[in-house]
């Protein structure tokens, strides 16, 4: 039932090989398929051989497929929840699996509220995360602070280890390699910049979440924690199926799994509060200003736009053919960064996909990320958090729905009495 934990590895042998923490989200994925539970999976694989730093997405319907998905690509943050409407669009609907992070869950969760897909024809399959890594920075920062060739890396791991955070690079011959997490990200490598303040590891939004959080070390299995009903029904049919091997985690490693997961926010929030602190130093003025100087930069590419999973508009409304723009033009300065701001600030799910699009180097997660922390109390409201929740352009509260009913009432006697 919801709520239920599990340790799980695959039965498969290659499968169970293959994984880095027993295999059990690709034998449950390859699972899904050959059970009919779902019509594909969207999964993410490397391009070519052991380059880990380019991840493509990839529509696989044959089970046998999925073994080429194991393992974790920390340096290829793909934009799943951009490419999954493609698939779930009228005539090409089908009902689709797919394994996805934190933030990539919530925009999955946003943008079926927002009617873009029906959350039904959806199997998610979350993954922890404590953050990715640029595939650009990653390789500088292998060769500079590591001294390893990036070519030579076989796996990535964030984890806190005593008290401090480390990411650990092991190499093709078994050596592993640590460095202190915080200061690397000082020196500008480390996790992409909304991955450092996301506060979000868990993705209980999904309908089970794995993760190695919890597993003994040197054990070869996941943490899997079921989230919902549909969540519920998949696992006990994966364990009568004898897909997957599982037993039931102890107080204590349940205990360790909300421990991490605790102190993995509190440095979410330290960083989110040192990289604001100088924004909420500023008078309402000298923010204004700091933000249209970055918003000169704009070249209007749509780069922000096209990446981002909330932007869902079939007909964009800056495109010159729509008439706001003269044709054979592009939006005035500071137009369009104002008119995305004002469609998706009230969805932004963190996910840092629109600042790695633009070539102008604008913080784009910085304002987005300032709004959200004004924003979601004022609204209660968290973006991609819960199912069920409304967004705030379409909900009211109660005391606001009173107000409307009372201007109605004013109206039509005519703007007469109190």
């Amino acid at each position: 039932m919801k709520g239920d934990m599990y340790f799980a590895s695959a039965s498969d042998e290659e499968i169970l090989k293959r994984g880095e923490y027993g295999g059990a989200v690709t034998a449950l994925l390859k699972f899904a398929l050959e059970s009919k539970v779902v019509d594909a999976v969207l999964g993410v694989r490397k391009r070519s051989g052991n380059n880990r730093y380019d991840g493509v997405l990839d529509l696989i319907t044959d089970p046998e497929e999925v073994k080429e998905c194991a393992g974790s690509l920390h340096c290829a943050p793909v934009n799943i929840a951009r490419n999954i409407k493609e698939y779930l669009d009228g005539a090409k609907q089908m009902k689709i699996a797919v394994p996805c992070k934190p933030c990539d869950a919530r925009a999955i969760v946003e943008i079926a509220k927002r009617k873009q897909i029906d959350r039904d024809n959806v199997l998610l399959v979350g993954l922890n995360c404590t953050g990715t890594l640029s595939p650009v920075s990653a390789k500088e920062m292998l060769i500079s602070e590591y001294e390893v060739e990036p070519g030579d890396v076989v796996m990535e791991d964030i984890d806190e280890v005593d008290g401090t955070w480390k990411l650990t690079v092991t190499l093709s011959d078994g050596t592993k390699k640590e460095k202190d997490l915080e200061e690397l990200e000082q020196k500008g490598y480390g996790r992409r910049e909304n991955c450092r303040r996301c506060d979000v590891n868990i993705p209980r939004m999904a309908d089970i979440a794995c993760g190695k959080w919890g597993v003994k070390e040197g054990e070869k299995q996941s943490f899997i924690e079921v989230c919902s009903d549909t969540g519920t029904e998949f696992m006990d049919k994966a364990v009568e199926s004898d897909a997957i091997k599982v037993e039931k985690p102890g107080g204590d490693t349940i205990a360790e799994r909300k421990k991490k997961d605790e102190d993995a926010i509190e440095l979410a929030n330290k960083c989110k509060e040192e990289y604001l602190k100088e924004l909420r130093e500023m008078s309402l003025e000298d923010r204004l200003a700091y933000w249209m100087r970055y918003f000169d930069r704009c070249i209007k590419c749509f780069g922000c736009r096209d990446a981002c999973p909330i932007c869902y508009c079939k007909k964009c409304y800056l495109e010159p053919d729509r008439g706001y723009v003269p044709g054979g033009e592009v939006p005035p300065d500071r137009l369009f960064p104002f008119t995305r701001l004002a469609h998706v600030a009230d969805s932004c799910v963190n996910c840092g996909q629109c600042q790695d699009a633009c070539p102008a180097e604008i913080p784009l997660t910085r304002l987005y990320t300032m709004l959200n922390d004004e924003l979601s109390p004022m609204f209660e409201y968290v973006p991609g958090m819960d199912v069920e929740a409304v967004p705030p352009l379409i909900a009211a509260k109660e005391e606001e729905e009173t107000l409307i009913d009372d201007i109605n009432l004013f109206l039509a006697k005519g703007g007469e009495g109190e």
